[in-house]
């Protein structure tokens, strides 16, 4: 993997205007000139009239709306659609869905109801599959050609661009600096023993070592894309596992891994089952624990706890070197089924390229912005994606990418009912193999 310095988007703004004509028709025959220039000129005086109160007649107003899961930016994003209005006069509403709900249902049910959102966002590979169809070609649009190159696959199919990467992001295990030295430590664990050995340094000094939850989406997207990222080629390995010439039960890494899983759940709170995802970031932002399995998108969410909070990023130990994992968690696309396809780019290139919407990207949302034209807010961006920064910048090789939207949709969020099975200790660890193996199988065969 290319070193890569913390990121800048950029954007240009497209405003959309339209206008009103009327022709006069004062066209007619009389033998009575009188009556010919009089019928004439009250004809002009109703087209003059009819043109008028068209040319004052108020423009219908506009509104888009924008189908969304990021939690983490909703506040500020409904700050930025009042800023847009201002400025241009379109209405954005916005309805996000996220945290624990399963936003790819709520989304299929909106399209099936017939709602057809101006903006939906959506993740790449096989999780956009069910999008293309709607998906406005985006290739020429004025921040296209700035885009940072990793985040373009994931949302290209035959050459087009069809989404707007939204942002990057990073995950390791987020750690508390201060809880860590004092317990103690003083050098980030590299290897499961010296994880291991580092909770039980924690656990003396009265401290626990691991926020958990109950979310699916963070155990069967994130805690389990560390076993496939790791993978010496994880779209290989995830292509075998789909045609079922390989298994998760037999493969070795995932095994080790199944250790890694032990250990977290073996040092978090005892409320774990009934942690959601905003209780479980509120109580480590609180300082009731050492480590979180998050990365720079909760930064926002803990600065409004406490800002002063001496947050680092530290890799996942695994076989081998341990590594950080990154990727693009969302696109915007623009749906061409909408009633507002033009008024959705259009507010789109504002948030790209005007002064206003930049500074929520790189600011407000606090992004590692995935276009190169809008340079990232040092400050903004905190603590979490510093480490990051600099650990990728120094070992590129222990960077590996997000793997889950390889499996069609469905598949994870069994992976995460098997997880919730197994946090809860209702299954053993072959168990829970098994019924990734099977939640594979199950829908692929469809």
């Amino acid at each position: 993997m290319k070193k890569r310095s913390i990121f800048a988007l950029t954007l240009a703004t497209a405003l959309i205007a339209s206008g009103c004509s009327s022709t006069n028709n004062n066209g007619g025959n009389s033998t009575d000139g009188e009556n010919a220039n009089a019928k004439a000129n009250n004809t002009a005086a109703a087209n003059n009239s009819a043109t008028t109160e068209t040319t004052n007649a108020p423009k219908e107003p506009v509104t888009i709306k924008v189908f969304q899961f990021k939690v983490e930016i909703a506040a500020a994003l409904a700050k930025m659609a009042e800023a847009y209005e201002a400025e241009t006069g379109v209405k954005v509403e916005i309805e996000t869905h996220g945290g624990g709900e399963d936003y790819s249902a709520l989304l299929k049910a909106e399209l099936a109801a017939g709602e057809e959102p101006e903006i939906i966002t959506s993740s790449g590979w096989a999780g956009f599959d069910p999008y293309v169809d709607r998906a406005v070609d985006l290739s020429n649009e004025p921040w296209a050609k700035d885009l940072v190159e990793a985040s373009r696959a994931q949302i290209s199919r035959d050459g087009k661009l069809l989404g707007m990467p939204m942002t990057l992001e990073a995950y390791g295990l987020t750690y508390n600096k201060d809880l860590f030295a004092k317990a103690g430590i003083t050098t980030l664990p590299q290897t499961l023993d010296e994880l291991e050995a580092a909770c039980k340094k924690l656990q003396e000094a009265g401290i626990i070592p691991f926020a958990l939850t109950n979310e699916w989406w963070s155990l069967g997207i994130h805690t389990f894309n560390i076993a496939n990222a790791t993978q010496a080629d994880p779209a290989a390995f995830i292509d075998e596992i789909k045609a079922g010439t390989k298994t998760f039960k037999d493969d070795a890494l995932t095994k080790q891994w199944v250790r890694l899983v032990d250990i977290m759940f073996a040092n978090g709170q005892k409320a774990a089952l009934t942690t959601d995802y905003n209780t479980q970031v509120a109580e480590f932002a609180a300082g009731k624990y050492a480590m979180i399995q998050h990365g720079n998108w909760i930064q926002g969410m803990v600065d409004e706890v406490n800002p002063e909070l001496n947050l680092g990023m530290m890799p996942v130990p695994l076989e081998g070197a341990p590594n950080v994992f990154t990727g693009v968690p969302s696109n915007w696309v623009v749906n061409n089924k909408s009633a507002h396809p033009d008024e959705a780019k259009a507010f789109l290139n504002w948030m790209a390229t005007s002064e206003t919407g930049k500074k929520f990207v790189a600011t407000d949302f606090k992004f590692i912005p995935s276009i190169t034209s809008i340079p990232a807010d040092p400050a903004a961006i905190g603590k979490i994606a510093a480490d990051f920064a600099t650990f990728s910048q120094e070992h590129p090789d222990q960077v590996k990418g997000w793997q889950w939207d390889r499996f069609p949709d469905g598949i994870t969020q069994q992976f995460g009912a098997a997880m919730q099975e197994y946090m809860g200790k209702r299954i053993k660890s072959d168990e829970l193999l098994g019924k990734f193996d099977k939640a594979v199988a199950d829908i692929v065969k469809k």
